[in-house]
């Protein structure tokens, strides 16, 4: 079985969002509020035992104003294993690990899979 990875990355700014081609074929399209939102870090998770593998589900119902901490300042490949997103306000722990990443997909069709 394949490992999941992406293919292509593009972080478009001026939309506020970050595509992201997985080598399935599926396209995320991640809106900047909800990848802040979803930070993987200990920080935003509220310490080391709240860490999962998978993104908390209310998450996906935070609606980030755009400010210094949702406005993308720059993206780093970890690795063969994730991405690291760095926002303007500074903040820059979180690992984004691929199979992470593709959970905090917003689209239709990752949410119907994820509620089965």
């Amino acid at each position: 079985m394949q490992s999941l990875s992406p293919t292509k990355i593009d972080a478009k700014k001026a939309e506020r969002i970050l595509v992201v081609e997985w080598n399935d074929g599926h396209a995320s399209a991640f809106p900047f509020g909800l990848l802040r939102a979803g930070c993987p870090c200990v920080e935003c998770r509220g310490g080391h035992d709240k860490m999962r593998s998978d993104p908390e589900p209310s998450v996906f119902n935070q609606e980030l104003p755009e400010s210094s901490a949702t406005n993308l300042a720059d993206l780093s490949l970890v690795g063969s294993y994730g991405l690291n997103i760095q926002w303007n306000d500074g903040h820059h722990h979180g690992i984004y690990q691929w199979d992470y990443l593709r959970k905090l997909c917003p689209c239709e069709q990752c949410r119907f899979e994820k509620q089965k």
